[in-house]
């Protein structure tokens, strides 16, 4: 896994391109800033040679990163889209105690906690939309892509199976994705049959 150490508090927003990854080193952190999203899609995720690439959260804009709240070995911020953040914001008092870190991560374990992969899968899906997507004429869209490995680690189940779900997904005519395209289409009735309610 690559990222770069993200230790110093910028002056101003840092952008990163799809893919990239950095990590937050909370040692060289103020208590009372985080790092909040300006633009774009980030997933957090932890870099704990335990637990390694478990991911914590989505972030959007707007959404913040407390970092007083930040493990030791810190976390790592991953572009999922073209990302811009600031990461020394001050801790929004108008959140009234809503952490986005912890919404997510009580959404994630929720979902790992599903009867069957097909059903985690699709509780995967509908969160990412209702969150992080947009309806788009006949088709429900997320503006990023996650690879198959990511979703069997997200649904707790394997790359190969993730495979064979999302293959079924395509032939039922539930998910469409153009090669090129950076964007996943899902079908409503599908995000709105899920087995949880966001």
């Amino acid at each position: 896994m690559s990222f770069k150490s993200y230790a110093e508090t910028p002056s101003s927003a840092v952008r990163m391109a799809t893919g990239q990854s950095v990590l937050i080193d909370p040692s060289s952190r103020r208590g009372d800033t985080c790092l909040e999203v300006l633009e774009g899609v980030a997933r957090v995720y932890c870099p704990c040679e335990e637990t390694e690439g478990m991911t914590l959260a989505f972030l959007q804009s707007g959404d913040q990163l407390r970092t007083d709240r930040l493990c030791s070995e810190g976390v790592c911020v991953e572009a999922l889209t073209a990302l811009c953040f600031v990461s020394d914001a001050e801790t929004s008092v108008e959140l009234g105690g809503y952490d986005a870190v912890n919404e997510w991560t009580l959404q994630l374990l929720r979902i790992r906690h599903l009867g069957n992969a097909e059903q985690r899968l699709q509780a995967l899906f509908a969160l990412l939309v209702n969150r992080l997507g947009r309806r788009c004429g006949d088709w429900c869209q997320l503006p990023f892509r996650l690879t198959h490995e990511r979703i069997g680690e997200l649904i707790g189940s394997t790359r190969v199976t993730s495979t064979r779900l999302i293959s079924r997904l395509r032939t039922a005519d539930l998910l469409k994705a153009s090669s090129g395209d950076p964007t996943l289409s899902l079908s409503p009735d599908f995000i709105e049959s899920s087995p949880l309610t966001v």
